[in-house]
């Protein structure tokens, strides 16, 4: 089953497979903020370099499974399959979107 993102959430993921950071220009404000494992990353250049550094330790790929829509937010439970203890696991992304652009992003179990 095909799940219909939002275009920036899509470009976000297909960012993720294809390990191409400069994709995230195209989906993430300027100013957006990324919260992953206990970090806080703010801003389009550091949140690209946390991209290409979780990319890099981690080699993983995500697959949607589930979208839901609450208080503002689009939740996408994902399945993350990668270098990591305990792969393959399920996480959501939970994105605040602002028009095109994802103005934050918080990844949780």
């Amino acid at each position: 089953m095909a799940i219909d993102l939002p275009e920036p959430v899509a470009v976000y993921i297909a960012a993720e497979n294809r390990g191409d950071p400069e994709l995230l220009e195209q989906c993430f404000a300027d100013d957006a903020v990324v919260r992953d494992e206990g970090k806080t990353i703010q801003g389009l250049a550091a949140i690209k370099r946390w991209k290409a550094e979780t990319r890099k330790k981690y080699r993983h790929t995500v697959e949607p499974l589930a979208l839901a829509r609450k208080d503002g937010k689009t939740i996408v439970t994902n399945r993350l399959t990668g270098n990591f203890p305990g792969s393959p696991i399920d996480l959501r992304f939970i994105f605040v979107l602002d028009g095109d652009k994802i103005a934050s992003l918080e990844i949780r179990p």
